[in-house]
């Protein structure tokens, strides 16, 4: 009875110790619906491919030396192409906002399933980077998909 108490306690002791690295209540957790936030970035640098028409799914998996942030998106037909994850400036309370972005298909495409039309883009943020964040973003056209420490 007393040994499996001390190894409860001792692995307790030692996940509350980890760094930010290896804790795994710093890691972000399961995407959730979110508000679209419109920002307009001014002169040539704003970007002329259109969000993607829905965010089906987000996550941010942690890896040696930062983490991916991975979005999976749903345009309206195939052939769509050169997808994205746009990072837009950091805000003041740590929210970091990607606009999902890509081509559309250059002829006439067909609709089919939404499995066919699935398209996934990723980006990888440093541990520098990842530091200053509280919240992780991804948005569409139609909605966002944000995840929190």
């Amino acid at each position: 009875m007393r040994r499996p108490l001390l190894a409860a306690l001792m692995a307790l002791l030692l996940v509350s110790a980890c760094s930010t690295k290896l804790n795994p209540f710093n890691w972000f957790r399961k995407s959730a619906p979110a508000e679209t936030t419109a920002l307009v970035l001014p002169g040539p640098e704003q970007d002329a491919r259109p969000l993607v028409a829905q965010v089906l799914s987000m996550t941010v998996e942690p890896m040696k030396g930062g983490a991916i942030v991975r979005a999976t998106g749903l345009p309206p037909t195939q052939g769509w192409w050169e997808a994205e994850l746009v990072a837009l400036p950091l805000g003041e309370d740590g929210n970091q906002i990607f606009d999902f972005r890509m081509l559309p298909p250059i002829a006439r495409a067909d609709v089919s399933t939404q499995r066919s039309r699935e398209v996934t883009a990723a980006y990888q943020l440093s541990d520098f980077k990842l530091a200053k964040i509280r919240t992780i973003t991804v948005q569409g056209a139609s909605n966002a998909r944000a995840s929190r420490r």
